[in-house]
């Protein structure tokens, strides 16, 4: 068998060192990376329809409305029904802009953390990389 270097399995490694990183700073406020990445989305969509959130983020609806039914009952959203269940749509809770608004100098510090470790440079060429990455389909 021939040594080939996996490009998924050093992403999904690389992928669980920065979640690791940054779910180790909001710790202390209770959430998780993904929880505040989805919070911050909403925020600046808000209110933003399911479906253009979950193409938003790259997440399929079953995936994000999981995520989504977590905050809900954390009393951090705020769902509205239209004419029918496809044609939801989502906005923050005052406690979710509370929480963001506490969250967000934890998240600055472990974004900090990244720059120390790579250099400004090193970041700037991770981005490429990752933009590049995120047209693979």
């Amino acid at each position: 068998m021939t040594n080939i270097l996996c490009a998924c399995t050093r992403a999904r490694r690389a992928a669980r060192s920065l979640t690791n990183l940054y779910d180790a700073a909001l710790k202390p406020v209770g959430l998780q990376i993904t929880q505040f990445s989805l919070l911050r989305t909403i925020d600046r969509m808000a209110p933003v329809n399911v479906s253009t959130l979950a193409e938003a983020m790259l997440l399929d609806r079953s995936t994000l409305g999981r995520n989504l039914t977590v905050l809900e009952r954390r009393g951090m959203l705020v769902l509205n029904v239209g004419t029918d269940q496809r044609d939801r749509s989502v906005s923050l809770a005052p406690s979710a802009r509370r929480l963001l608004k506490e969250a967000s100098p934890r998240w600055e510090e472990a974004q900090r953390s990244v720059a120390k470790t790579l250099g400004k440079r090193g970041v700037a060429e991770l981005f490429d990389l990752l933009e590049k990455v995120e047209t693979l389909r």
